[in-house]
């Protein structure tokens, strides 16, 4: 066996500027600095991280083990220099001789120079005349260009940046195998478990060589049978699961290699019984490089062997190459179509690495694609059509980003490629469009044609884009020394720009649009009809330079239109449609156009008037006597005076378009309201986070010492919360953003009497000029009664759980009931009510003091339900609860000057419902409990309770709220019972 292989002579020097078995990029090829990045890999990524070079790596073992045993006989490989030595002139061993004789493929000498059959049908021309001196046949008598390697193999090992020590490595590894495995095709083994078998540490120069083999190899395992096996794994398959243990614990725990040890016995026998899972049942070979994409990615690496290193041209020898390929096909499972999209994907890339200067990669491409376009139609393999999608995707995604801006991208210069590009790119999108979309099959019957609907979007595109950098060059011609207009410029260089086209680009696009000419001026026509109508738009008076404009657009216009007819005088409607594109330049709606600027002005000026304004409104309630903001009265003496301002514009059509004013002061109004209330928050920012559920500790006293802060709910300060009187959320300043916004809703209906009354007024009018006009600001009106519910509501749960916070949750009823009673509560709230009774307008004023009735409600409610393990009650403590309750709501009543009592009835009817459960005794409050729970919970039984969510809305009919009653209930019933069933904690 010794015999099949003859391993090269290590070199030292090549071996050295090696790293992994490959060449350094730098010594592998020279890039040129014309050239340009690889694009992106079209393919699904593999989940692993398997780099360019562990990939190509593995692709060559996959490469040289196939062309190993396809053969009749065995191959040998014959190291560089024997190869040198050959090429030189001098005679071959008897060895040698041998080897070449029984060498089928990978030996195959490459002196001849013949023409490629492959180069001749992708339209490629042969390399071989421009070889310099020292190329193959020449017998390197003179100085000249690096050695060409003298066999196929030889070549594949260079162009796929193999160093001879890897190489030398890999075909021992192989001999090995075969030595170990007679008769065992490629096919039938698992390449990375095999040579994980054969080699140690000491078969590598150094151990991060080895370490980074030995990685490779794992993750080559773990992508090709765990993550993109060709049969779909079973989760609970055990084989899967061992292997992922296995490779998971190498990664930890480096694996032993290069011996039968238990740990590689173990890895072989998940491999095998994974590699060995076939789609019909029947173990025909081993399966572990025929997984997609794993198999694309590994492919790929061989397709680019087709590539000088460094000339980026395809090879001469690409029949030979291919040939060889070709014999990976059964364990990389690929086919005839797999191998043209790959092609075609590496045609085109060098192309564009070329820096698209490479025509005849291009042509080849093009050529090559007409083959996966047949193959499109003959399969609908989900794997293939998803590469396929994004590969052709990608392809037409990068000749979209030149085509779609070609003025941009082409001229006199590179114009050769433009019909290539646009070539490849429409054939890309027919066959994604037509082989792939199934939107398109479901329509076929339109008679959809992809090629002119690309090429016109790209007409267009390109048309806009260019439009657009003339416009720019003509505004940077307009000097003091050039003062023609803009616009006059600009008809000039387009009309310049419709000739280019028409002359350069057109000619080429005609293939695929025969109205591409027409298309152009059609665009060209729209782009300066709408900066035209915007000049026209923003006249204010008739000038010489209006005049001139105007002129220039019309001369445009004529020559723009010629273009087009001339263009069309074949198509089937003589260019009809084109012409109804171009409807002509005027400017009929010149005047309305004028007062909408001007409305759109007057508004944008006072929204940013209401910006600058309400950031220094300080919302004072001494800033005048009606407490209202000054921002607020300046702001309707504005819109005011905008309304006198639009009646007094000399036009006949007040009436049409006063609906746009309004609907502006409108919005301007809503923006005033909506940042009015901005910054107050709402009830739930001052809503406090309930504590943890506890129970009584029974005969203990409830006290804490003074330095203690007591652990009970934890209120949300406000952002904003300061203690002086400039507090723009302070008690005050909330009463005037109260006031502000009822002042505003109560004068839009004086506003809409106003202009009814200039309507009336104005010179165009007509006697029943108002009849059936309805003017509303609705969107103020809205905001204004959205704004004053949340500021009132805000500003009581504000004064209750913030300003009050210190008094209802550090003081009421901590320690000991008696003792801490809500007499300091209602001390607290007169100075908040007579703040309010004096600031805020008697219009809202009860609706301000009821929003704090119900926020003191709620809060006495939650002292009660989640006050905190500081608190605890007995049923003694039910008659102090309930006449601090009747105190509460007397504040609120005033001796019958205050509140309505239904309001008070209403607003307090939850605490009075949930009262008498605090003077219910505990046994009767754990059997309502219990019964409540089974009722509520079909799962539930009275010896296994689950605990009933929060919900807040307290009720004596909620299982929460009588299961809160029984935390704070101080008795020894209430407590066992909490114990037992729940384990609830006496502390936080």
């Amino acid at each position: 066996m010794a015999r099949l292989f003859r391993e090269s002579r290590r070199d030292s020097s090549s071996h050295s500027s090696s790293s992994n078995g490959f060449l350094q990029p730098a010594a592998a090829a020279a890039v040129s600095s014309t050239s340009s990045p690889a694009l992106p890999s079209p393919f699904p990524d593999l989940g692993v991280q398997l780099s360019a070079a562990d990939l190509r790596e593995a692709a060559y073992e996959v490469l040289v083990a196939a062309s190993r045993t396809t053969g009749g006989k065995p191959l040998t490989y014959i190291p560089q220099g024997a190869a040198s030595g050959a090429g030189a002139g001098a005679p071959p061993s008897p060895a040698s001789s041998a080897s070449s004789a029984s060498s089928a493929s990978l030996q195959r000498s490459l002196t001849s120079a013949a023409a490629s059959k492959m180069k001749k049908a992708l339209g490629l021309r042969s390399s071989a005349s421009t070889k310099g001196v020292g190329s193959p046949g020449s017998g390197g008598k003179a100085a000249g260009p690096p050695r060409r390697p003298a066999t196929v193999g030889e070549l594949l090992r260079v162009q796929m940046r193999v160093s001879e020590p890897a190489d030398a490595r890999i075909r021992r590894g192989l001999l090995r195998i075969a030595a170990s495995q007679l008769g065992r095709r490629a096919e039938s083994m698992v390449l990375p478990l095999e040579f994980l078998q054969q080699f140690k540490a000491s078969d590598f120069p150094d151990p991060q060589e080895y370490e980074a083999w030995r990685t490779r190899n794992l993750k080559l395992l773990e992508a090709g049978l765990l993550l993109h096996p060709l049969v779909p794994l079973n989760k609970s398959d055990s084989s899967a699961q061992r292997l992922r243990q296995i490779i998971r614990g190498a990664y930890d725990r480096p694996l032993e290699t290069g011996r039968n040890s238990e740990s590689l016995q173990s890895l072989r026998t998940s491999v095998m019984s994974l590699a060995g899972r076939s789609h019909d049942g029947t173990s025909d070979g081993c399966h572990w490089a025929d997984g997609f994409p794993l198999n694309l990615h590994l492919y790929q690496m061989l397709v680019e062997a087709c590539f000088d290193n460094d000339e980026g041209t395809v090879v001469d020898e690409i029949d030979e190459v291919m040939e060889l390929l070709k014999k990976t096909w059964v364990i990389l499972g690929i086919n005839e179509m797999l191998h043209n999209l790959c092609f075609t994907w590496a045609l085109f890339n060098h192309f564009v690495m070329s820096g698209q200067v490479d025509i005849e990669l291009l042509s080849a491409a093009e050529n090559q694609l007409a083959e996966v376009a047949k193959d499109a139609k003959t399969t609908k393999d989900p794997n293939y059509c998803k590469v396929l999608s994004s590969t052709l995707s990608s392809i037409m995604g990068w000749t979209e980003k030149r085509l779609l801006a070609y003025h941009e991208t082409f001229n006199t210069s590179n114009i050769e490629s433009m019909q290539g590009i646009v070539s490849i790119g429409v054939s890309a999108a027919r066959v994604l469009v037509e082989d792939i979309s199934h939107e398109y099959r479901r329509r076929r019957k339109e008679e959809t044609d992809v090629a002119r609907t690309r090429v016109e979007t790209y007409i267009r595109s390109s048309l806009r884009t260019a439009f657009a950098l003339r416009m720019e060059e003509a505004d940077s011609k307009r000097s003091s020394r050039n003062p023609t207009p803009v616009l006059s410029i600009l008809a000039k260089d387009i009309g310049d720009l419709a000739l280019k086209e028409k002359n350069l680009y057109s000619p080429i696009l005609k293939t695929w649009h025969p109205l591409a000419s027409g298309v152009a001026v059609a665009t060209l026509h729209s782009c300066y009809g709408n900066e035209l109508k915007q000049f026209v738009a923003g006249l204010t008076e008739l000038t010489p330079d209006t005049v001139q404009v105007l002129k220039s657009a019309d001369k445009l216009e004529k020559d723009l239109v010629n273009i087009a007819v001339e263009d069309s005088v074949d198509s089937d409607d003589g260019g009809k449609s084109l012409i109804r594109e171009m409807p002509p330049y005027e400017a009929e709606n010149a005047i309305a156009n004028l007062v909408k600027v001007w409305i759109k002005e007057r508004v944008d000026r006072l929204k940013g008037w209401v910006d600058r304004n309400l950031k220094q409104e300080t919302w004072n309630p001494g800033a005048n006597r009606e407490n209202f903001a000054p921002s607020s009265v300046e702001m309707l003496r504005v819109i005011g005076e905008t309304l006198d301002a639009f009646f007094e514009l000399p036009i006949p059509m007040h009436p049409t378009l006063l609906p746009d004013l309004t609907a502006g002061l409108d919005r301007s109004l809503q923006l005033y309201v909506s940042k009015a209330k901005s910054g107050c928050g709402t009830r739930n920012s001052f809503m406090p986070q309930l504590p943890p559920l506890t129970r009584c500790e029974v005969g203990s006293k409830l006290l804490f010492k003074k330095k203690e802060k007591p652990q009970n709910l934890q209120v949300r300060a406000s952002q904003n919360g300061t203690a002086n009187g400039n507090d723009p959320l302070g008690l005050a300043q909330l009463c005037v953003r109260l006031n502000s916004l009822q002042y505003i809703r109560g004068e839009l209906e004086n506003l809409e009497k106003k202009i009814k009354t200039c309507l009336r007024n104005v010179e165009s009018a007509q006697a029943d000029i108002t009849d059936g006009v309805d003017i509303k600001f609705e969107l103020c009106q809205a905001a204004c009664q959205e704004g004053i519910q949340q500021i009132c509501e805000t500003t009581a749960y504000k004064v209750t759980f913030y300003d009050l916070g210190h008094v209802l949750w550090d003081t009421l009823y901590v320690g000991d009931t008696a003792a801490n009673r809500v007499g300091v509560l209602l001390r607290e709230l007169d100075p908040v009510l007579e703040t309010i009774s004096g600031t805020v307008h008697n219009k809202v004023r009860n609706r301000a003091i009821t929003a704090l009735m119900k926020a003191t409600f709620d809060g006495f409610l939650l002292v009660l339900l989640a006050g905190g393990p500081l608190r605890a009650f007995t049923r003694q403590d039910s008659q102090i609860i309930e006449d601090d309750f009747r105190a509460l709501r007397d504040l609120y009543l005033a001796d019958g000057d205050g509140l309505p009592e239904e309001l008070v009835d209403k607003a307090s009817s939850q605490v009075k419902n949930v009262l008498p459960l605090f003077r219910a005794d505990s046994e009767s409050l754990i059997e309502r409990f219990k019964r409540m729970m089974v009722e509520s919970n079909r799962s539930a039984s009275k010896n296994r309770l689950p605990l009933p969510p929060t919900t807040g809305h307290w009720s004596p009919n909620e299982p929460n709220t009588v299961l809160r009653v029984l935390c704070y209930r101080s008795d020894e019933t209430a407590t066992r019972f909490l114990k037992k069933t729940y384990n609830l904690p006496k502390k936080i």
